[in-house]
């Protein structure tokens, strides 16, 4: 007979017949009461009255009744905990029953009431079922251990449980110490800092013997906490992987991504040269290509890990890439995905295979997929050179083929083609001229443009064509305005006897017809550029353009380190770390790869990334991407002050800075140095890459004294140096800003930095409804409350504000490095202004590096990184600048004279974690100090020197 009976709806009074029944003197009649209650309770009734007629049942042997009755109790003991305390009595009868089954079951109900009275009653049982002779009862009294830490962290920590559970992890038991390591893990995880997990190679140990006689869940559990493991050296890292290896053969998917997780991990430690380093690649390859046979949902997951494996290390699936071919039956998000992988896959030697499938693809009826497959064309001919002209000649194939949105996506990736190879494929041009009436589609129409403005010279009618677009301006998208509005400058700029009229009108409506701001702006800088000064206009619209990278989808490094470490998680699915969607208090710990074996890295300078092409090393900062829908798009870099440029040749005299002296610097007993700090943990910034250096650092000056006069963004804000402050500049003129005008600085005072403001209202109305925002930037900074103006401003009043700022906000790189892009509103209007902060604001106050550590730092960092500079006309002797710079957060490390020259050797900590070292050489009677600057992030180093000088001459 089913239980389908208990949820027929009964006759009146139901909760009056339970009662009797339950109070029934039958056993059998009881028991069929509660189940009748259970019925009830799952579907939503409320029988909560029935509570101690219920508890009253539990003094019995049937174990099918307990755990209904210990059902019940769970789900209502939080709505009744003064009747709950009624079942204790009975919890701690259970926890000494002589049958094992019941003193868990009695143990595990009692961690699953969340109720602060009982918890105290539940310590006794639980310390006797922690060392309970039954292994099921101890595994379940560990998870119990999670449960209660959860409720009440305090009594768990002051009953000694956690040691308890630590004690666990040597269990002969393998599923206990599964369980034990479980709920360490839950427990470090919402105490990031508390070092629970102490692991060691002991403990490493016992775990992998543990590892191979326990559930799958159970090694899932075991194989996430040895990820979390630093080995000590590649030897180390070696025996884990091959006693991890077999686990890649286990049926259960989620135990062989947990598997190639720690793998992943440990492999970052073995030397390449290692012959199990090429083995153990091999081995990770048939797992992953199993994955691909299971449902499709499984497939989506293993996908999604792939991808990032493959960005990390292509030379796994290399020979594998028949099995990321799509199959007719697959479901789209799976076509998608592995589409994908085949585009990194993709290689000089299989590109013939890639090619002739992406052309499939092309002709398939998913329109998704088929414009995913058009773009992976143009994508393989950006990545392998040697198959670009095969690839353009397939996506004209595609244009003959007429379909409206093939031929879309075909115009979008040609234009990028255009951008990888100049002067190469242009003959198709006309090609695809002839399907401009075709495109309504924002992209492609703004990739059409692009092309007839780069390419004006050689296309007869580019007026008329770029007329006919002008006719529906204000009906185009913003991408196709912006689009246009650059091609017809182009266009005028190549052709202007013929086009005059034509810019003119797209002019005037960006400017005048607009209300979009950054099509106004982009108008009022041409017309500005054009009317002042066309050569410059040309050489700047008509500049040179950059050649697009290979793979412009990658994950940045740093991000995939982390990701890396996160295979088999949510964060894996997602390509994104779980501080991204995990709310709430938990600490989210931010994992990193392990350093690389033989790379010269000690234990004491974590975090400095490798050499070599495939482990570049991450970049500190974004790369500055697509603006349009910021609050802040400005589209072009505000002109600034130009600053001298440096000859990084500079001859620095007889003496290579820090060539031969710089191993005795460490042992030289006649140092003038006190106590040297601790060694500070360096932060990720010191194993990241170096991008572009920026040329002129201050901006451009502008062009024919125009530009300038439009933003009015004169030079960059001073250094506050110890308690020297830049005075207040100007940063929005009353005549840009309806009558507001702003002065300000920046400061950085006890470790707050700090925005220092005068607002001054030469308007005839009152101002009110103050509020300021930031644009993203290179560091980070963001308003660390609101702008206080507390009343309103009356015309010709002025009031000083200092707004504290964090380095917490959204980070991208700008152009300089040190820009902001300020918003500020009223009640009148919204203002934008741009201004540059010294990186001296960004300098902490635990910069000060340890001796060792800057040695092994500095021989470490690449030569090219290294930047010598000249600070001219300094009057001050070496000690004097030493502590002039300490008062900016610049340390000096260690000093030695040699020649008559001291030599200081000096770090500085940013907040994003990079580190700079510097040297500088003083010569007694020279007012020139020589300074050289290394940094693993080298655009980094001509701000630092600027910093220097201001300090110094302040």
């Amino acid at each position: 007979m089913t239980d389908s009976k208990y949820f027929t709806t009964t006759k009146k009074g139901e909760i009056f017949e339970l009662k009797a029944e339950l109070n029934s003197d039958k056993k059998e009649k009881k028991k069929e009461a509660v189940k009748k209650v259970i019925a009830s309770m799952t579907v939503g009734k409320d029988v909560s009255a029935l509570f101690p007629d219920v508890v009253n049942c539990m003094q019995t042997d049937n174990l099918e009744l307990k755990k209904l009755v210990y059902l019940y109790l769970m789900n209502y003991a939080k709505s009744q905990p003064d009747m709950a305390i009624m079942a204790v009595n009975t919890f701690v009868k259970d926890c000494e029953d002589p049958n094992p089954l019941i003193r868990a079951l009695a143990v595990r109900t009692m961690g699953c009431i969340r109720v602060d009275k009982i918890t105290e009653y539940l310590c006794e049982p639980l310390r006797k079922c922690l060392k309970d002779e039954d292994p099921y009862v101890r595994k379940t009294a560990a998870v119990c251990v999670a449960k209660l830490h959860d409720i009440n962290a305090q009594l768990v920590e002051d009953q000694g449980f956690l040691d308890t559970l630590k004690d666990l992890i040597s269990d002969s038991n393998p599923m206990v110490v599964a369980n034990a390591v479980a709920a360490l893990s839950e427990i470090a995880e919402s105490h990031p800092n508390s070092n629970l997990l102490d692991l060691n190679p002991q403990t490493i140990n016992k775990l992998l013997t543990a590892l191979n006689e326990c559930t799958e869940w159970g090694q899932i559990f075991i194989l996430d906490c040895l990820a979390n493991y630093t080995p000590r050296d590649d030897r180390e890292s070696q025996s884990i992987c091959e006693r991890v290896t077999p686990r890649l053969s286990h049926a259960n998917s989620a135990v062989v991504l947990s598997a190639v997780k720690v793998l992943m991990k440990f492999m970052e430690m073995l030397p390449k040269d290692l012959d199990y380093y090429g083995t153990l690649l091999k081995k990770l390859s048939p797992p992953l290509v199993t994955l691909l046979s299971a449902e499709p949902e499984l497939q989506y997951v293993a996908l999604r890990n792939i991808n990032l494996i493959v960005q990390k290390r292509p030379e796994i699936l290399k020979h594998e890439m028949k099995v990321f071919f799509v199959k007719y039956n697959d479901p789209i998000y799976v076509k998608l995905e592995k589409l994908d992988i085949m585009i990194r896959l993709a290689s000089q030697a299989n590109i013939a295979q890639v090619l002739a499938e992406l052309k499939e693809y092309a002709t398939e009826v998913d329109v998704d997929f088929v414009r995913k497959a058009v773009r992976a064309i143009g994508r393989c001919a950006i990545k392998v050179e040697q198959s670009a002209e095969r690839c353009v000649s397939t996506l004209l194939d595609l244009i003959q083929t007429k379909v409206n949105y093939v031929v879309q996506e075909a115009i979008v990736v040609i234009k990028d083609i255009f951008r990888k190879y100049p002067n190469k494929y242009e003959s198709v041009i006309a090609t695809l001229c002839e399907n401009l009436d075709s495109l309504d589609e924002p992209e492609a129409r703004a990739a059409m443009i692009w092309i007839v403005g780069e390419y004006a010279e050689r296309i007869d009618n580019a007026d008329e064509l770029l007329e006919s677009f002008l006719e529906g301006f204000h009906d185009e998208s913003t991408q196709v305005q912006l689009q246009l509005l650059t091609a017809i400058v182009k266009l005028f700029l190549k052709k202007p006897t013929e086009t005059q009229e034509l810019v003119q009108q797209v002019l005037s409506l960006a400017t005048q017809d607009s209300d979009n701001p950054d099509l106004r702006d982009r108008g009022y800088i041409y017309w500005r550029l054009l009317s002042t000064d066309p050569v410059a206009a040309k050489e700047v619209v008509l500049a040179e353009k950059p050649l697009i990278s290979e793979e412009t989808d990658l994950i940045e490094p740093t991000l995939l380190e982390e990701l890396i470490c996160h295979i088999g998680t949510l964060a894996s699915v997602y390509h994104k770390p779980p501080s991204a969607f995990v709310e709430g208090s938990r600490g989210v710990q931010h994992k990193r790869l392990p350093a690389r074996a033989g790379s010269g890295e000690s234990a004491e300078i974590p975090d400095i990334g490798q050499s070599g092409p495939s482990e570049a090393p991450s970049a500190v900062i974004p790369s500055q991407g697509d603006l349009l829908g910021d609050l802040l798009n400005l589209d072009l870099a505000p002109p600034t002050a130009t600053v001298p440029s440096v000859q990084p040749s500079m001859q620095m005299g007889a003496m290579d800075l820090l060539g031969g002296g710089l191993d005795s610097l460490m042992g030289d007993e006649s140092d003038t140095l006190g106590d040297i700090g601790g060694s500070p943990s360096m932060g990720p910034g010191l194993g990241a890459a170096t991008a572009a250096m920026p040329t002129a650092l201050g901006g451009a000056p502008a062009v024919g004294g125009g530009l300038g006069d439009l933003f009015d963004l004169g030079g960059g804000v001073g250094m506050p140096t110890g308690s020297y402050v830049a005075p207040k500049i100007m940063l929005l003129p009353a005549m840009k800003a309806k009558g507001l005008e702003i002065s300000g600085t920046f400061a950085r005072r006890s470790g707050v930095i700090q925005m220092d403001l005068s607002l001054t209202n030469k308007a005839m109305s009152v101002m009110t409804d103050f509020a300021i925002q930031f644009n993203r930037n290179s560091f980070g900074l963001a308003p660390a409350g609101p702008l206080q103006v507390l009343t309103p401003l009356s015309p010709n009043q002025t009031i000083d504000i200092s707004l504290p700022l964090s380095t917490s906000g959204p980070v991208m790189k700008m152009e300089p490095l040190n820009n902001l892009q300020v918003a500020v509103k009223n009640n009148i209007d919204v203002f934008y202004f741009s201004c540059q902060y010294p990186l001296s604001l960004l300098f902490v106050e635990d910069g000060k590096m340890d001796r060792q550590v800057f040695l092994a730092t500095w021989k470490d960092i690449p030569n090219e990184n290294e930047t010598q500079f000249q600070i001219r006309d300094i009057h001050l002797n070496s000690d004097v600048a030493s502590n002039k710079l300490q008062g900016s957060n610049i340390f000096t490390i260690a000093k030695r004279t040699v020649d008559g020259q001291d030599m200081l050797y000096q770090s500085v900590k940013l907040t994003n974690g990079i580190w700079v070292l510097a040297e500088m050489c003083v010569q007694t009677g020279n007012p020139n100090y020589t300074l050289s600057i290394k940094c693993r992030a080298s655009e980094v180093s001509q701000f630092v020197y600027q910093c220097y000088e201001l300090v110094l001459k302040n």
